[in-house]
């Protein structure tokens, strides 16, 4: 049994399912005490107790910078240190252009970038040398796919951040990095704003179409390159964008 995170606080933002229950449960399992994030409490609580491991839930949404607050005043008196950041909250979004709302545009933005940000921003005051962030981004911001304009903007920002926000850091001995999943079969797909349930079918066939491998890519399948990432085999590597898409993006 590997032991990678034995005695490191692991942060695992929007840990409630898909990618981030995965790596949360794998975190757990070499040896991390996991702290959770989620917007649901319902699910957030069952989450927390499949993880097992002491595993910690805080009801979060990072959109709003108080509720950020909160949750590293939480961490910060419970355990005083952050080692891995694992920020994967977010929301999808298939629009046409004319569509688009203002609030639309800020609902995204506030959610995958704006609250990505400050999370970072709130919780380096607890991390130090050897430390380990890593980013959940997309291909999308490697692809031009109709009605994904205000996602994909959010996601190419997410991938700039790491790219700066490493040589940002990489003084302070704090590692930066991104995995930019492709189609991977997790929750989100029910409830992305512009696609509504009878169209889900269709548009997982279609991914399914257009990935090299043929099929929708599993949780555990992004969690693994995470984990590698947040990881000490991976202490030379920072500033790095992992397509996890059965080569997608690259074929």
């Amino acid at each position: 049994m590997r032991t990678r995170f034995k005695d490191k606080v692991v942060v695992v933002v929007g840990g409630n399912s898909g990618i981030g229950l995965a790596s949360a449960r794998a975190f757990a399992e070499e040896g991390g005490q996991v702290v959770l994030t989620g917007r649901d409490p319902r699910t957030l609580a069952a989450a927390a107790a499949e993880i097992g491991h002491g595993a910690v839930p805080i009801k979060t949404d990072i959109s709003d910078l108080k509720q950020i607050d909160a949750l590293m005043d939480t961490v910060k008196s419970r355990f005083g240190r952050i080692d891995v950041l694992f920020v994967n909250a977010g929301v999808g979004a298939f629009i046409p252009i004319e569509n688009i709302t203002e609030k639309m545009w800020d609902d995204v933005m506030n959610a995958n970038l704006k609250g990505l940000f400050f999370t970072i921003q709130k919780a380096l005051p607890m991390m130090g040398q050897g430390g380990a962030i890593v980013l959940t981004s997309s291909i999308a911001h490697a692809k031009g796919t109709p009605t994904t304009s205000a996602y994909a903007a959010s996601k190419a920002g997410v991938r700039s951040l790491g790219r700066t926000l490493a040589a940002e850091l990489v003084g302070r001995g704090i590692r930066v990095n991104v995995v930019s999943p492709g189609p991977i079969e997790t929750p989100i797909i029910n409830r992305t704003a512009g696609l509504p349930a009878e169209m889900i079918p269709a548009m997982r066939a279609q991914m399914i179409e257009h990935t090299p491998m043929k099929r929708m890519g599993r949780p555990e399948e992004v969690a693994a390159p995470v984990l590698f990432l947040a990881s000490g085999e991976a202490s030379f590597i920072t500033g790095e964008d992992l397509l996890v898409d059965s080569g997608l993006v690259n074929f």
